[in-house]
Order: C-alpha cells, then structure tokens, then sequence
C-alpha cells in the first residue's frame, strides 16, 4: 500500500511538474511573441491610421477638385464677358472717328442736314453698348494713373490742378473692365 501512495505522490508530483513546466513554456513562448511583436503595431492599429491616411487624401482630392471647378467655371465667366474684346477695340477708333465727325458737323452748324450720319454714329454707339461698352467720363475729375495716360499738362487755376482739363481720347470699359486709357491733358 506505501508503495501505491508513493508511487500516486510520485505521479503526482511528476504531473504537478509537467504542468510547471508546460506553464513556464507557454510563458516563455507568449514572451517571446510580445517581444517579437512589441516593434509592430497591432494590425486593428495600422488599420486605422491607413483609414485615415486614406480619408485625409480623400478630402484634399475632393478640396482641389472643387478649387478646379471654381477656378474653371470663373474663368469662363471671363471669356464671354470679353469675348468680342478685339472686335469692339478695333471698333474704338472707328468710334472716335465719329465723335470727331459729329462735333465737326455742331460746329459747322450742318447737324440738320446731316441727321441721317447722326443716326448712324448713335446706332453704332448703341450696339456697342448693348455689347458691355462704357464710355470713362474723365473731364473735371481727379488725375488717376489707373485710368489715365497723360498726354500733357496745362498751366490753369489752382483749383484745376490735378484734375482732367481735356480728354483727347476716350476710355473705356468692357463690363467694368477697363480695355482703353483715357489720354488727357492734365492741370498743373
């Protein structure tokens, strides 16, 4: 019967062992996976920071594409307010050609017998207007180097220094667009 109970104690401690030693195994082994792993990140980790990598480069494509659009669409808006630019530029000196003809016309004193060139200059005046044209009213204004060229300078009272004397070519704008210098004689 000792012999039985030492050879259970025997068996148990042996088991008891085997245990200790499975457990300190699996120990070691868990570890040394931690050591393995502890220079990686844990996979749902660089999940998420792909995740967002991928939503922050998503919204800078969709930001620059809307700046596109925008940039495109102005753009746009821009050629057909000045499509015709080169046409009614052209078209400037023709009309001040007229100006010029219809205040010689006044001061030879023939405006009523040459009334149907005055429809034709006011017609043409017309059309270019409907078309965006706007004459600069420039006489008796301040001196602006945005929007006048001088072409020479007057000696005139003091008040009239600085300001538009005459206007020796029109400005003009384009839809609010300046697409010709006035040329003035300022005072001085």
């Amino acid at each position: 019967m000792f012999d039985m109970l030492s050879f259970a104690n025997k068996s148990i401690i042996i088991m008891q062992e085997n245990n200790m030693k499975t457990a300190e195994e699996m120990l070691t082994e868990d570890n040394k996976e931690t050591e393995n792993n502890a220079g990686a990140p844990d996979p749902s980790i660089k999940l998420q920071l792909e995740l967002e990598e991928q939503k922050d480069k998503y919204l800078r494509l969709v930001a620059e594409f809307d700046n596109f659009r925008r940039r495109n669409a102005k753009e746009r808006m821009e050629l057909m307010q000045t499509a015709g630019k080169e046409i009614i530029v052209s078209l400037l000196d023709v009309l001040d050609d007229c100006d010029r003809a219809e205040k010689q016309l006044k001061s030879n004193g023939k405006e009523t017998e040459a009334e149907g060139t005055l429809l034709v200059f006011n017609k043409l005046r017309n059309i270019l207007q409907q078309k965006g044209l706007k004459a600069m009213e420039s006489i008796n204004e301040d001196f602006d180097v945005e929007k006048h060229e001088a072409i020479s300078e007057a000696q005139l009272s003091p008040e009239m220094k600085g300001k538009v004397i005459d206007e020796m070519e029109k400005g003009y704008y384009l839809n609010e667009k300046l697409i010709r210098f006035a040329k003035v004689v300022v005072g001085k």
